[in-house]
């Protein structure tokens, strides 16, 4: 089903990448002009600038799968590139990427590339002090407000639980780090580096919130995939835990399509301009589950995995059975 949409159409993805640096740098440069004018209307610039780097992290995603060129050595470059702008080391990111993509789903490879997910007997077996901590961390103002400061921000520059072995990662850590202290010396030593976080840190964090509730919701809802080996299965992994988020369109076109998750998951070796082609020329694809924007408040109450049921619950569902 997947085959024909694999690899990448060099065109589409030159144009894609050119729009999307033109629109990035463009808005950019406008949210600095409108410190002058308006801080506000600064902000505004940023949100769309933000778009624009969103969609710059998805080129970045798609060249860590090998989709967007076929020469490795321009997807590295270009990736690299594009992981400075996003604060997000592109050999380290590949690879937990890809462990990501090899064990999504699997109970007993979890807390490597994916949002941390407890199951009912497992929160019930924590200590009240760890309950709590785990609640905090699954609120939606840990993931999406400080989520991107200490994920993009802060982890990214030294990411502790990444193997020593793995040593293009830490060299691709080091220099992404380097890369960004040259960005904030050029930006102290010319606009000055207090107008450049006036710009640079509202893209950011609003661009950080966007990837973390796009990845969330991808994967955290009802009726997902959860197995322990040796029932898990890669392609029922692909299909059953992953969502089909339903955009608008200038949405989809902004996030790359990245919604049609579950085709991505099945084979990630398709480009992003690719994946509605494939969704649409096969109908077995098309009885993923969907969710849209509306869906969003109602997915992050689903906070644990109840093996029982098969199925993600809340917080509130625990209430009465641990009242006795």
């Amino acid at each position: 089903m997947t085959a024909p949409y694999l690899g990448p159409d060099h065109r589409r993805s030159i144009l894609q990448l050119t729009t999307t640096a033109i629109g990035f740098f463009g808005f950019w440069v406008a949210a600095y002009w409108a410190l002058g004018v308006s801080y506000w209307l600064t902000l505004g610039m940023a949100v769309l600038a933000a778009a624009f780097l969103v969609k710059l992290f998805m080129i970045q995603h798609d060249c860590g799968h090998g989709s967007y060129f076929r020469s490795r050595r321009v997807r590295d470059i270009v990736g690299f590139t594009i992981g400075v702008l996003t604060m997000t080391p592109y050999q380290y990111w590949r690879k937990t990427h890809a462990h990501h993509h090899a064990h999504s789903g699997d109970l007993d490879l979890r807390g490597f590339g994916d949002v941390e997910t407890l199951t009912v007997r497992e929160y019930l077996a924590l200590s009240k002090g760890k309950r709590l901590g785990y609640r905090v961390y699954r609120s939606p103002l840990t993931l999406l407000l400080l989520g991107p400061i200490f994920h993009f921000v802060l982890k990214h520059r030294y990411p502790w639980e990444v193997p020593r072995e793995w040593k293009k990662a830490w060299a691709s850590i080091w220099w992404t780090n380097a890369c960004i202290a040259g960005i904030l010396l050029g930006a102290a030593l010319t606009i000055g580096l207090v107008p450049f976080l006036l710009v640079q840190a509202p893209i950011t964090l609003m661009a950080g919130a966007g990837g973390i509730l796009l990845f969330y919701v991808q994967h955290q809802f009802e009726e997902t995939y959860w197995h322990r080996k040796p029932d898990w299965d890669f392609f029922e992994a692909s299909v059953l835990g992953s969502s089909h988020l339903v955009l608008p369109k200038p949405l989809q076109w902004f996030t790359a399509s990245i919604g049609i998750h579950h085709v991505h998951h099945l084979s990630s070796r398709i480009p992003n301009y690719r994946l509605q082609e494939c969704l649409e020329a096969n109908p077995e694809l098309q009885r993923a589950t969907k969710i849209s924007l509306g869906d969003f408040r109602r997915l992050f109450r689903l906070t644990l995995w109840d093996e029982e049921a098969g199925r993600m619950v809340g917080f509130r569902e625990l209430k009465a059975p641990t009242a006795g």
